[in-house]
């Protein structure tokens, strides 16, 4: 990921998401992230950072226990961690609002309207790559 580009560089939020099922794309999240910490480092802001298990249908074929991603997640990285599932639709939206739980209770307390959910799920407001 090139943290070149504005809109990533000056994200105050971001959201990692990995399959469930795939250590590969667990990796690329850890590599992802570090990149994050790296560019972030010294600016004096704290990073919103929630990381997504995606595919949570498919449990039964996860490469490692939900508890152990969970803690490393939360406990070494200080990030969020949320499993949904989009073909259920199952915590999709229970994502966004943990992000912006987090958000605030980081001190994003701008009034800013991308702080509210309505306004974080309009097309203007939030960037998915």
């Amino acid at each position: 990921m090139d943290l070149r580009c504005r809109g990533v560089r000056n994200a105050n939020a971001y959201i990692l998401v990995y399959d469930i099922c795939c250590v590969e794309s667990f990796e690329y999240v850890k590599m992802i992230r570090q990149q994050i910490m790296e560019h972030r480092e010294g600016s004096g802001n704290e990073v919103t950072i929630l990381v997504v298990g995606s595919k949570r249908d498919l449990q039964r074929q996860r490469f490692t226990p939900r508890r152990a991603v969970s803690v490393l997640v939360k406990k070494t990285w200080k990030c969020g961690y949320v499993e949904c599932s989009a073909k259920y639709n199952w915590h999709v939206v229970l994502l966004f609002k943990e992000l912006l739980g987090i958000a605030v209770a980081r001190g994003l307390r701008h009034n800013h309207a991308s702080i509210r959910l309505q306004g974080a799920l309009q097309r203007n407001r939030c960037s998915i790559m």
